[in-house]
């Protein structure tokens, strides 16, 4: 994957960012591409949507090292503002080309249940047709898994100013991870 060329986000990144968990993990969740703290690290979900991520998935019940957490891009899109690197949305290309990995990704750890965060994850993995704002909240039909939904990517969480909007999104987004815990709960049962 260091070497793929499929676009030319690998240009700017540091390196490509694979996911990380359990080979067999029964959840696997998908954000939409590595940020800043990522791409530098070499790993997925470090940065402070990752602390985050794991903040919900504890409120949540839910093991991180029991899951597998990837992202449906593997390079960091970014454009440079001040010495900062600020996050881009991937174009369309961008996402098509990093689909392989992804794929492959679902194929070797076979989940049991998907989870999207994200415009991105969820293109990536459903199709134009599934829209966060829309289907979240939902259980979706998919071949990858018998459970499969959306829900917002945790960055939106942080990018949110209002104390009380943020604390209303991060509940949002925990009853999301439970939803699909309870879901996945039901599918072995």
């Amino acid at each position: 994957m260091q070497g793929c060329r499929g676009c030319e986000l690998y240009e700017e990144a540091t390196q490509a960012v694979f996911g990380q968990g359990r080979k067999a993990a029964e959840l696997m969740l998908v954000g939409e591409q590595p940020g800043d703290k990522e791409d530098l690290a070499g790993e997925p979900f470090v940065g402070p949507a990752g602390r985050l991520l794991d903040r919900a998935l504890e409120e949540a019940g839910i093991d991180r090292s029991a899951a597998y957490v990837t992202n449906a891009v593997k390079h960091f899109k970014w454009k440079p503002r001040g010495k900062r690197r600020l996050h881009q949305t991937p174009r369309a290309g961008e996402i098509e080309a990093c689909r392989p990995w992804l794929a492959a990704e679902v194929e070797a750890v076979k989940p049991q249940a998907v989870l999207a965060m994200g415009a991105t994850a969820a293109r990536s993995l459903f199709g134009t047709k599934v829209r966060v704002t829309k289907d979240r909240g939902r259980q979706l039909e998919s071949p990858l898994a018998p459970v499969a939904a959306v829900t917002i990517h945790p960055s939106a969480i942080l990018r949110l100013r209002e104390h009380d909007e943020r604390e209303a999104e991060f509940a949002g987004f925990v009853a999301d991870l439970e939803g699909v815990a309870n879901a996945l709960q039901g599918a072995a049962g």
